[in-house]
């Protein structure tokens, strides 16, 4: 499935989001469409926005995606590219695992 472009807005409020979590300044780069599945079900769906960031000597990328809450909220997530989490769905399972860490803790 090809990603369905980002509105400004919302391209806008994951820049923002990459800001106020990491305190890095990006730079959209692209769109991609990750789904996940474990087993036989798929865990997530949807699209990632990959940007060029910048005010880190080691970090270069960063992913971001919004989804809405149980509560009807939208959550906006941003991971940082390193050498594990090293492309849009290696952030989203990585966001997986942490959000999975929260809950049993």
């Amino acid at each position: 499935m090809k990603p369905r472009p980002a509105s400004a807005d919302e391209l806008v409020m994951l820049a923002k989001a990459v800001a106020d979590l990491h305190g890095l300044h990006g730079t959209h780069r692209e769109s991609v469409h990750v789904r996940e599945v474990f087993g036989d079900q798929v865990v997530w769906e949807g699209d990632v926005e990959v940007f060029d960031v910048r005010g880190n000597a080691t970090i270069s990328r960063a992913y971001a995606w919004s989804h809405e809450t149980d509560e009807g909220r939208r959550r906006y997530v941003a991971v940082l590219h390193t050498r594990q989490v090293n492309s849009p769905v290696a952030a989203v399972r990585a966001s997986l695992v942490a959000d999975q860490r929260k809950l049993r803790a």
